[in-house]
C-alpha cells in the first residue's frame, strides 16, 4: 500500500460547512461548541447520547451517512479521576476506544475532510522530562492509575497519524493540559484538584470554618488551561495547522498546589487560614507541557489563572442544580 502524504494548506473553515462536535455536553465539548457558535458556524450538529451512543457502531455510521460533516471535532470521552480511572480501568479502555474507532472510522467512511482528535496529557510518561514536548510520547512507562485511558487516548493519536499515512487525510490531534472552567466536575469523590479546592473553601465560607486541611505538602506544581481558552487553541489548529504530530495544548507555565489553593480562597472570598496535611500523597512533583509548537503556529492563552478562578467560582455558584457532583 502506497504511503500518501497530506498535501493540505490550513485555511479558514467554511463557516455553512456541515460540522460535527462530538461530546457537546462535557466540558470540553460543550467549550468548544460555544466557541463555534459565536465565531459564526451555521450548521453544527450534536446530538445528546441518548439519541446517538457513539459506542454503537451501527448507529455512528448511519449518523455520518445522514449528516456527512466536512469537519469534526472528537471531544467525546469518558473521563474521571484517579479513583475512578484506577478502579474501572476495563471501562476506561474499552468505553474510549469504541468512541475513538467507531467515529474516526466513520469519519473516514465519509472522508470527513478535517478533524480534531482531543486527548490528554496523561499520554506521556510519569516521568518525562519537564516541560513535557511532543517527542516524549511511548518514551517510558505511563502512570499505572491512568494507564488505561491514555492507553486509549494513544490508540486515538496512532489511528489519525495513520489515515494520513494510508489515506492523505489531514487529521490532527490535540493534546491539552489540566483544564477547568465552566462544565468542570465538582464531585467530592472524583473531582480534579482545581473543582476540588473550589469546592472545598466555598463549603467552608459557607459553614464559617476557621481552617481548611488539603492533601500533601502544596509544592507539586501543575499546569492549568482554562476550557475556553482550550476552545480557542482548537479552532486555530484547524485553521491554521497541520502535521501527523500530536500538539500541546497549555499555557507553559505552572504555579504550586499551594499558590493554586491561595486563588480559589482569594476568589471564594474565604479569611480562615489553610493548613496541609503532609501525611497525604503530593503525587508527581511537576508536571508541564511543552507548548512551543502551538506558541509557533501563532496561538497564545488569554485567560490568566486568576481571572479564570473567578470566573470558574462564578459559575459554580450559579450552577449548584446543575452541578456534577
Amino acid at each position: 500500500m502506497a504511503t500518501h502524504e497530506s498535501a493540505y494548506r490550513p485555511r479558514v473553515l467554511d463557516r455553512a460547512a456541515p460540522t460535527f462536535v462530538a461530546g457537546h455536553r462535557g466540558m470540553v465539548g460543550s467549550a468548544i461548541h460555544r466557541r463555534l457558535e459565536r465565531e459564526g458556524f451555521s450548521n453544527l450538529h450534536v446530538r445528546p447520547r441518548s439519541e446517538l451512543d457513539l459506542t454503537d457502531r451501527q448507529s455512528t455510521f448511519a449518523f455520518f451517512e445522514e449528516v456527512r460533516p466536512t469537519v469534526v471535532v472528537l471531544a467525546a470521552a469518558r473521563v474521571g479521576g484517579i479513583l475512578a480511572n484506577s478502579s474501572q480501568p476495563v471501562d476506561f479502555l474499552s468505553e474510549n476506544l469504541q468512541i475513538q474507532v467507531n467515529v474516526l472510522d466513520a469519519a473516514l467512511h465519509t472522508r470527513v475532510d478535517r478533524l480534531l482528535f482531543l486527548g490528554s496529557s496523561c499520554i506521556y510518561p510519569k516521568f518525562a522530562p519537564q516541560p513535557i514536548s511532543e517527542d516524549a510520547l511511548l518514551t517510558g512507562t505511563l502512570e499505572p492509575t491512568n494507564d488505561a485511558y491514555a492507553i486509549a487516548k494513544i490508540a486515538g493519536i496512532l489511528q489519525i497519524q495513520a489515515v494520513r499515512r494510508q489515506y492523505g487525510l489531514p487529521w490532527i490531534s490535540a493534546m491539552p493540559t489540566n483544564l477547568y472552567g465552566p462544565g468542570d466536575n465538582f464531585s467530592a469523590t472524583s473531582s480534579h484538584v482545581l473543582p476540588a479546592l473550589i469546592r472545598r473553601y466555598d463549603e467552608a465560607r459557607a459553614e464559617g470554618a476557621p481552617m481548611v486541611t488539603n492533601w500533601g505538602s502544596g509544592s507539586p506544581r501543575r499546569e492549568f488551561l482554562h476550557v475556553d481558552d482550550l476552545a480557542d487553541a482548537c479552532l486555530h489548529l484547524l485553521e491554521h495547522f497541520d502535521g501527523p504530530r500530536q500538539v500541546n495544548v497549555g499555557t507553559g507555565e505552572d504555579q504550586t498546589i499551594a499558590e493554586i489553593a491561595e486563588m480559589v480562597s482569594e476568589a471564594i472570598g474565604y479569611t480562615g487560614r489553610t493548613e496541609w496535611d503532609s501525611s497525604k500523597p503530593d503525587g508527581t512533583p511537576r508536571k508541564l507541557l511543552d507548548v512551543s509548537t502551538l506558541r509557533n503556529s501563532g496561538w497564545e492563552p488569554t485567560i490568566s489563572l486568576r481571572d479564570g478562578i473567578r470566573d470558574t467560582v462564578s459559575w459554580y455558584r450559579s450552577n449548584q442544580s446543575a452541578l456534577r457532583v
